[in-house]
């Protein structure tokens, strides 16, 4: 997930600190903490860079941008991607980016346009952002009707098996799907569950070309789900706008239909994200 972009490059203070670990003698033009603000800021809008991708952007020694990468993730800050070959934000930088926006003063315009989506739609819809391997519900407003599923903002869903989750899927790079997939736990939820790669695969090609993923009776018997991507500058699935329903009330055609107002409402809180 990307944080509020700050300019990459740190302003020079006055005085320099020299890096004692460069072994090059020579002074760096900025603070350590600010070198490491640096690489936490590149990392986060890159959403995965390589060593030297970090020591390019950043003007910094090899030797130096793998020291302060290796102290990152050891301390939670930065993880490696799977192929063992690129950071990502790991989760202390995670947890920050959420509880920064969640203390965002636009936490309240966004939460009022769910609230006008599930007015509009008659059922409970949810912003979501991808966290590690799992969905997580950034906000979430539940419909009037006694007949739901509660889930609290927070909560954590899979990736397969609803339909932010194979969104995030379909919208990655080939690449990191296949590394996904690649490490993914296929848990059968329920008879519907798609537990093969290529049946998941398959879906997630579809979901590219159609705009939209959906789920029925996957993750719970009885619930049927929308999403539509929320698209960052980079074209990258940051967030997902969803709606959950009974299917007692509403089938798959009823979820079809309330897709444009679903992307009407991903529009509008787009700045209020990025």
């Amino acid at each position: 997930m990307s944080i509020r972009k700050p300019a990459i490059t740190a302003q020079k203070p006055s005085s320099t600190t020299s890096d004692p670990g460069s072994g090059d003698g020579s002074s760096e033009p900025i603070s350590v903490s600010e070198r490491a603000l640096s690489v936490l800021d590149f990392v986060a809008q890159s959403g995965r860079a390589g060593l030297m991708d970090v020591a390019g952007a950043l003007g910094l020694p090899k030797a130096t941008a793998s020291r302060m990468c290796s102290n990152l993730e050891a301390q939670n800050w930065l993880t490696r991607d799977l192929n063992d070959r690129t950071f990502q934000p790991g989760p202390r930088l995670l947890k920050m980016a959420l509880a920064t926006l969640k203390t965002d003063p636009r936490r309240e315009l966004r939460h009022s346009i769910l609230s006008e989506l599930v007015n509009e739609i008659d059922e409970t819809c949810n912003l979501t952002v991808l966290d590690g391997l799992k969905v997580r519900y950034l906000d979430r407003v539940e419909t009037h009707w006694p007949l739901r599923t509660q889930f609290e903002a927070g909560s954590y869903v899979p990736l397969h098996a609803t339909a932010s989750g194979k969104m995030y899927i379909a919208m990655m790079s080939p690449q990191k799907r296949a590394t996904v997939l690649d490490h993914a736990n296929f848990t059968k939820f329920t008879a519907h569950t798609l537990t093969q790669r290529d049946e998941l695969e398959a879906a997630c090609e579809k979901i590219r070309a159609d705009g939209y993923s959906f789920e029925v009776d996957e993750f719970m018997l009885g619930l049927v789900g929308m999403a539509v991507p929320i698209l960052d500058d980079k074209g990258e699935c940051r967030a997902t706008m969803a709606l959950h329903a009974p299917t007692a009330r509403m089938k798959f055609e009823g979820a079809l239909a309330v897709v444009p107002a679903l992307k009407r409402a991903a529009e509008r809180v787009k700045p209020l994200l990025f």
